[in-house]
């Protein structure tokens, strides 16, 4: 897509973060993934693990991976009931931040934001590997059911990109693009939501990361989704530009 070689510059907490240490904490989540789902991890190196982990996540049905991760479904949807109630709408943010080198933030969403390409489904499941089910529903709101952060428990939410009522983050004015939206359980309240924002930069964008958790959530939890962050939009960023494969 582009002729500039991709480099990406991870900040977490003010820390820049080698890209190799994003690489390596993306190593040491794919066993325990394929633990959690019940499925083998794949051998040889990070990035065929990272494709083959997602094939073998993809031939399972949506009521499969739902079916396999029900008891954690279960017990975390009671979790985040739990902690949006004692929370009373305060939130407590989870913040990534990366600098790209090549590409620009338009081309960026403009692909994220494609559920319509060829390969979108298999590029949200392959960019980590704590990712098990992310669809579209009939209603246009997207589905999840992931990991988040270090947490030990899967959970499934509806993120809807239309709504950013509740959302606690204000939007910056300083950037030109955002994808955003409220985060809620099915038949459940709102437990949070994401503020993701972008603008261009000198030879590339910059990409400000935010997720809104329940402010009573163990602070080990937050921080250790800045990582899943990280791990998730450097890999879109690298498929977005250089290729799925």
């Amino acid at each position: 897509m582009v002729n500039t070689p991709i480099t990406i510059r991870t900040v977490i907490n003010g820390r820049e973060i080698a890209r190799d240490d994003v690489l390596a904490w993306e190593a040491q989540r794919l066993p325990k993934a394929a633990a959690k789902i019940g499925l083998p991890a794949p051998s040889g190196d990070l990035a065929r693990q990272r494709l083959a982990f997602a094939d073998s996540k993809l031939a399972l049905s949506p009521e499969q991976i739902r079916r396999r991760l029900s008891r954690d479904i279960r017990l975390s949807s009671a979790g985040s009931r739990a902690m949006t109630r004692l929370s009373r709408g305060r939130r407590a943010m989870s913040i990534c931040e990366l600098h790209v080198t090549g590409g620009s933030a338009a081309e960026f969403v403009r692909w994220f934001d494609d559920t319509a390409r060829e390969d979108y489904t298999r590029s949200m499941i392959a960019a980590n590997p704590d990712h098990f089910l992310i669809q579209t529903d009939p209603h246009g709101r997207q589905e999840v059911i992931e990991t988040t952060g270090g947490n030990l428990l899967t959970s499934r939410f509806l993120i809807d990109y239309e709504d950013t009522s509740t959302l606690v983050t204000p939007r910056n004015p300083d950037f030109t693009i955002e994808a955003a939206g409220v985060a809620f359980i099915e038949s459940g309240p709102v437990i949070g939501g994401v503020r993701h924002e972008f603008r261009d930069q000198a030879g590339g964008f910059y990409a400000r990361l935010c997720v809104e958790f329940p402010r009573v959530i163990p602070s080990h939890l937050t921080a250790q989704h800045r990582w899943h962050l990280a791990c998730e939009f450097s890999n879109w960023v690298v498929f977005a530009f250089d290729g799925l494969n």
